[in-house]
């Protein structure tokens, strides 16, 4: 068993457990003291409405309208106030009065209060409706049909209250101010936070219970078998190929592990018999898997790998990438100076795949460099090239390439194609493919004709050029990328660099392909005119 992973496993099963039990108990905790809020609030409310209701219907309604217009205190009035102070002290209330609910405020006609208890009002004076009074207020006052209208408010200025209004009526029946009480709640939280806590304790008890009990089951009937099934895998791993013909896994569960163990030994006598079938094999290959990366690594270091190689040249800016579909592959790239001011830009790609067309693609290589570099045109780099190719070229291969030449003073781009695809160039920040003379591919017919064209780049104008690979990736269902999706992909990068073009359509062209084998070498050259 690799060290440090041992009682990972049961970790996460008491881990779970733990958190199946803390979320089981915050829901609970959560739900038991909704409930009990709830029910206090009601009680508390009814408390509150009881006594509003005695008060409306207790005091005299024909005085309200007295003392309103009057301001003058008389024995009645103060015998009500006595009344009111009384129950409120009896009851526990927190505020008990009788207001006239007017439109934008409250007139006070008595606040049952203490000698010098602060925020009591006197006779006649006002106060503003608060936390949605107004509403429940008005509303008991113009609709005193015996209906409970309670309001719960909890805010720093008066605390956790249930408030509660019934109307009080003159002698004709119609209101004439509101009795109003105001009851704390507070101790609810504190309630609440006491039954929270016992709740939690008595939970977590009974969870505990269960989760020692239940790890003890998982342990012995789950988890000692997947550790005696995990040391069996260590030891299929360590065994000489002699012993895994003896090799077994003790396990007795009666069910899917017992299964899985009687696998694991079958799997290691199958494997023993393997082994002794595969050595000859595998030491094969791994000796030609050295070779070809051996190859691989000779190939990819004649390429070029730095993109910043001229220095005091900084006209272009200049990336590429090759990705071989075997280990090696028979496309190519390149640029490299011809005289001080002009850039060569290669690329090519031999037919067939492997070793053959990396071979073919060394010596095209190094043929078209060697005759571009002896100050000779594009058209005449072709038809040397060409020549030289079709020398004892018996297995018939040929090559189709594309090369241009850049001068970095003005722009001017003369470039001959020979067989190779249309390359992409961006003018004024939109691809479109050039239409450059087809040519014959190099290396299949002697003594071919090169004809070149030309174009004059402006500044921060790109060329992109690529191998059919490209073009001709396909994705599981044999869908091709295209010429017309790279154009696309190409325009809808915006304002990008040779080295976002090159790894953009590397990213798309895989994320296209979703995993499917690549069946062609891959390769890209892009090439930026700074001016």
């Amino acid at each position: 068993m690799t060290p440090g992973r041992h009682g990972k496993l049961q970790f996460k099963f008491i881990s779970g457990l733990l958190v199946m039990a803390l979320v089981l108990i915050a829901v609970l905790s959560a739900d038991i003291a909704g409930m009990y809020r709830g029910s206090m609030e009601d009680y508390y409310s009814k408390i509150a409405f009881g006594e509003a209701k005695i008060a409306a219907e207790t005091i005299d309604g024909d005085k309200i309208a007295e003392y309103a217009s009057t301001l003058t205190k008389d024995d009645y009035y103060e015998q009500v106030r006595q009344i009111l102070l009384r129950v409120k002290h009896i009851v526990g209330l927190k505020y008990f009065y009788v207001v006239i609910p007017y439109e934008d405020h409250m007139f006070y006609i008595w606040d049952a209060g203490d000698k010098g208890e602060e925020g009591v009002r006197d006779l006649g004076e006002l106060d503003d409706y608060y936390g949605g009074g107004r509403e429940i207020m008005r509303g008991a006052f113009l609709n005193h049909n015996g209906k409970e209208h309670i309001l719960i408010t909890n805010n720093d200025e008066y605390g956790y209250l249930a408030s509660a209004y019934a109307a009080i009526t003159d002698s004709a029946g119609r209101p004439v101010a509101l009795s109003g009480v105001d009851i704390s709640m507070d101790m609810i939280d504190e309630q609440i936070n006491g039954l929270i806590v016992i709740i939690v304790l008595n939970i977590a008890g009974v969870l505990l219970l269960f989760i020692i009990g239940y790890f003890f089951v998982i342990r012995l009937t789950i988890l000692n078998p997947i550790d005696k099934l995990g040391k069996a895998a260590k030891a299929i791993v360590s065994e000489q190929m002699d012993d895994l013909a003896a090799f077994s896994v003790d396990v007795k569960t009666g069910d899917e592990l017992e299964s899985l163990a009687d696998a694991f030994t079958r799997m290691a006598h199958e494997l023993h018999a393997y082994i002794l079938n595969l050595s000859a094999v595998t030491a094969e290959r791994e000796r030609i898997g050295a070779e070809l990366s051996v190859a691989a690594d000779i190939q990819a270091s004649m390429l070029p790998r730095v993109f910043s190689p001229f220095p005091g040249h900084r006209e272009t800016g200049l990336y590429a990438s090759m990705r071989p579909a075997k280990e090696v592959g028979g496309d190519l790239y390149d640029f490299f100076l011809v005289g001080d001011r002009t850039l060569a830009a290669v690329i090519a790609d031999v037919s067939g795949k492997g070793a053959p067309a990396a071979l073919f693609m060394v010596v095209a290589k190094t043929l078209i460099k060697s005759y571009a570099l002896s100050a000779r045109s594009p058209g005449e780099v072709f038809a040397s090239v060409n020549n030289a190719l079709c020398e004892n070229n018996e297995t018939s291969m040929f090559v189709t390439a594309f090369m241009g030449f850049l001068d970095l003073k003005t722009g001017e781009f003369v470039y001959v194609n020979a067989g190779h695809n249309p390359p992409l160039l961006s003018r004024g920040g939109r691809f479109e493919y050039m239409k450059p003379d087809p040519g014959f591919v190099l290396a299949a017919a002697e003594d071919t004709g090169y004809r070149e064209g030309s174009v004059t780049l402006d500044k921060g104008d790109i060329l992109f050029l690529y191998t059919d690979g490209v073009t001709e990736a396909a994705d599981s269902g044999g869908e091709l990328f295209g010429e017309t999706r790279l154009r696309e992909k190409l325009n809808a990068l915006s304002g990008p660099s040779a080295k976002d073009l090159v790894c953009a359509v590397n990213a798309e062209i895989d994320a296209f392909a979703g995993g499917a084998e690549q069946s062609d070498d891959i390769t890209m050259l892009a090439v930026e005119w700074r001016g």
